[in-house]
Order: structure tokens, then sequence, then C-alpha cells
């Protein structure tokens, strides 16, 4: 029984964890604004600024591994939470822009420790359990992603200024990550090999995964707007419908993911996620009626929703490498495609269109589909259960 409610414990508490790195995260981003209209700063120096939060993430990242396995999840993530509780309310009062970026630097490196030293917890649970969780915890980050970005937005509209609307948010995180304490693990798997290895083998493939699945997230999070309204002539004030039904779509998907692969089984789960994100795309590059592209948005959402947990599954059933260099070096690999996709669409579409872009985006998820049948990805909880 005590164990029971242990797993239950750590379970809700992975859960509350990648709701507060969506939240965050979906902060800052309501935030950017501010921090450009406080600094004076131009669309270059934004855009300089913007990639120390992406630098502070991928510095982090590799060496999370080392620290988990030594101090346990527990104590990386509370110093990880911690620092991006620090540094939050000053991204949004901030007037130099070289202060800005060393508080950027900072919380990327918190966000980034998050993100990676949660999958790592996420992995452990699962694994202790008997059922598919994987889809669910990710979930959890998507809807942090929508209530953070839908509660910072209500706060501002209601007449808080940026700061006070911050500071709210970020007692709530300090709320969220106390109820989470008991449940985070003290330990993680203990290291073996080097501290930072590149991946290779299944952990290579699987990396590559989810580079292009989230080089296709960062492409509908960038570019759905300007698409939207520049190729489709969709009005202005509803570009950002196209993100929204991506991002409904994807949250509901993978709150209900976890049965899914359950019962379907991880290579299904994939293949017919890949295709159905490649249809969505189809629909939103090649019908010329904005209209039928929200519903593609609606299947890239669904599409891509569970590749990603899928993969972070595989990975900690792998023994090709160590976990605690496999887990780091695969989320970095993820991280890198959402920060290299809108510059690649970008680059593209500049020799081309955006409509080609978007084909190229297509062809990769195509791409995804046919390699998941080289991933070994295995049963099921209950298929193994029932053998």
């Amino acid at each position: 029984m005590v164990q029971i409610r242990h797993r239950i414990s750590s379970s809700r508490a992975t859960r509350l964890a990648f709701f507060i790195a969506g939240f965050v995260t979906a902060t800052w981003a309501v935030i950017v604004p501010f921090a450009r209209s406080n600094t004076g700063v131009n669309d270059a120096t934004l855009g300089m600024l913007l990639l120390c939060l992406g630098v502070g993430a991928l510095i982090a990242m590799p060496v999370t591994g080392v620290l988990t396995s030594r101090f346990g999840c527990r104590r990386v993530i509370i110093a990880a939470i911690s620092l991006v509780i620090i540094s939050t309310p000053f991204l949004a009062v901030i007037a130099d822009p070289l202060l800005l970026g060393l508080t950027l630097l900072l919380f990327g490196i918190g966000v980034g420790v998050t993100d990676c030293a949660m999958n790592i917890q996420a992995i452990l649970v699962e694994k202790a359990s008997s059922v598919p969780l994987m889809s669910g915890f990710h979930g959890m980050y998507s809807f942090g992603g929508i209530a953070g970005a839908g509660l910072m937005t209500l706060l501002l509209a209601a007449g808080l200024s940026v700061f006070s609307a911050t500071m709210l948010i970020t007692l709530i995180v300090f709320a969220l990550t106390v109820l989470s304490f008991p449940g985070l693990l003290t330990y993680a798997n203990p290291q073996e090999g080097p501290a930072f290895a590149m991946p290779r083998g299944i952990v290579l493939l699987l990396g590559i995964v989810c580079f292009l699945v989230f080089l296709t997230e960062g492409t509908v999070l960038d570019w759905s707007a300007v698409y939207l309204t520049q190729v489709r002539e969709m009005p202005e004030t509803l570009g950002g419908l196209g993100y929204t039904c991506f991002a409904i779509a994807m949250t509901a998907a993978r709150l209900t993911g976890d049965r899914i692969v359950e019962n379907l089984g991880r290579l299904t789960v994939v293949v017919a996620g890949a295709l159905t994100a490649a249809v969505g795309l189809a629909l939103v590059t090649f019908i010329p009626a904005w209209h039928l592209s929200l519903i593609g948005y609606v299947l890239i959402g669904v599409g891509c929703a569970n590749i990603v947990p899928v993969m972070f599954s595989a990975v900690g059933q792998q023994s090709v490498m160590p976990q605690a260099v496999a887990v780091p070096a695969m989320t970095t690999m993820g991280y890198l495609g959402v920060l290299s996709g809108p510059a690649l669409i970008g680059f593209i579409a500049h020799l081309s269109s955006l409509a080609i872009s978007f084909s190229l985006i297509m062809a990769l998820m195509l791409f995804v589909g046919a390699i998941a049948f080289t991933l070994n990805l295995g049963q099921t909880h209950s298929a193994r259960n029932n053998a």
C-alpha cells in the first residue's frame, strides 16, 4: 500500500513539474513585447536576446544527467525551478539589453535543466508503473503552456502591471513546486561511462525523430500566423487561430494519449501520428481555404502529440547508452529542432516560398513514419503484462 501511494505521489509530482515548465515558458512568451519596449531594441537585437534563452537551455541540458545521477531528481528540479522563479520577475522590468540577455541566459538554464530532469524522472516513474504515463506527462506541459499564456493575458487585461502579473505567476509556480516536492525522486539512474557523449545507435535515431517533430512544432509556432495572413489572406486579427487550434488539439491528444498507446502500441501511434501530421500539412499547404487550414493545424497537433512521449519511453528502455547520458542527448537534439526550425523555414521561404517550406516539413513527417519501423519500439505495458 505504501509503495502504491508513493507511485501515485511520484506521478502527481511529475505532472506538476511538466505543468510548471510549460507554464513559465508561456509566461515569457507573453512578456516578450514588454521586454522589447523596456529595452528599446530593434528586431535584430531582440532576436539575439531571444537566442540567449535557447543558448542557456542548450548549455544546461547536457550536464543534467550528471547532476541527477549525483544529487537525485528532486534536488536538481527544485534548484532549476528556483532559478526560474528568481529570474522571471526581472524579465518584465529590465531596461538594459545586456542585463536582459544575461537574465535570459539564467532563465534558459533553469528551463533547460527542468525540462531534462523532469523527463528523467518521468522515465523512472513510468518504468515503475504498470501502464504508460509519458503522454499524460507531456500533455501537462502543453496544458501548462495554455494556462500560463491565458492567465498572464487575463491578468494584464484586468489592469495589473506586467511586473505584478509576473510576480503572481511566480508565486503560483512556487506553490506548485512545494506541492510537487514530496513526490520528486531523491535518486536517478547511477552515472555510467562518460559524463557527455554523442548520441549513437538507437538513441541517435530517437533523437532524430524528436528533432524533426520539434522542428515541425517550432514551424507551426513561429510561422502559422504569417502563413495564414499572408498566403491564405486570413484577417490579421485571426492569425493566431492556427497555433491555437494546433495547441488545443495537441494538449487533448496528449492527455488521452496514454490509453491510446496502451491499446494500439507505440509503433502504431508513431506511424499513424506522422501520417496524420503529414495530411494536416498537406491541407495547410495545398488547399487554398484558410478554414480548411485550421483543420490542417488540428491534424498536425493530433499527429505530433504522442510521438515525442513515445520516444522518451523508448529511450528509457534502450541499453546502448546509459540513461543519464541518453536522455540529455535526446532532449538537446529535440530543442535544437525548436530553435533551428523557424530559421530553416525562413531561409527556404526566402529562396522559394512558404508553401515549399511547408512541403518540406510534410516530407520530413513522412520520413518520421518510415523511420519508426527501425526503432524497435516494442510492446505496450499491457501487452507485456498479458504475455
